[in-house]
């Protein structure tokens, strides 16, 4: 199967080149990729990730993608009235679903640090933070994002700036290089 792929792509490029008029191997198919049912993460393999994570926020985040398949911007505007949980339901893009025992335990664990921290906020959505809790609106995708955006380092710098100095973190901090003119 490599040979003919490799075949096919060497015709394509002698065409693209002019070398030949015709590609004798473009009818040819290559076969069908076979993909793999994906698989669940294991409960355990949930529960290590979620004890990496260290705030309540980002541990309920973490079970909401990883358990219910919920998406940054779902996951941002989850209200308040759409956790049931005497009858052990949340309410995620408009879809019911039970709560397991992980996210029921990170969801008791978020509220009751929600209540402490921000005793009198009026806002109805269920994941907040310091720009929201005075308000009404939703926590933006990038701040529930952040703390699952692993290997991504924050940088509030240009891009000229990087560029200039490089991709070594201890060199955003040095002064520019001589000879060196910023675009």
């Amino acid at each position: 199967m490599d040979e003919l792929v490799a075949l096919r792509s060497l015709f394509a490029w002698a065409k693209r080149s002019g070398l030949i008029f015709r590609n004798p191997a473009g009818r040819i198919k290559v076969g069908q990729i076979e993909y793999s049912v994906l698989q669940p993460l294991a409960p355990e393999q949930v529960g290590r990730s979620v004890a990496a994570a260290t705030t309540p926020a980002s541990r309920l985040v973490l079970a909401l993608a990883a358990v219910h398949a919920a998406r940054v911007a779902q996951i941002a505007t989850v209200m308040l009235d759409d956790v049931d949980i005497g009858n052990r339901r949340l309410t995620i893009a408009g879809r019911v679903r039970p709560l397991d025992d992980l996210t029921l335990q990170l969801l008791l664990d978020w509220l009751e640090y929600r209540r402490k921290r921000w005793p009198n906020t009026a806002n109805l959505h269920l994941l907040i933070n310091n720009q929201t809790a005075t308000g009404t609106g939703r926590a933006g995708n990038r701040w529930i994002r952040g703390p699952c955006a692993a290997g991504k380092r924050p940088w509030s710098g240009s891009a000229s700036t990087a560029a200039r100095r490089g991709p070594d973190p201890r060199a955003r901090s040095a002064p520019p290089r001589r000879g060196v003119r910023a675009r």
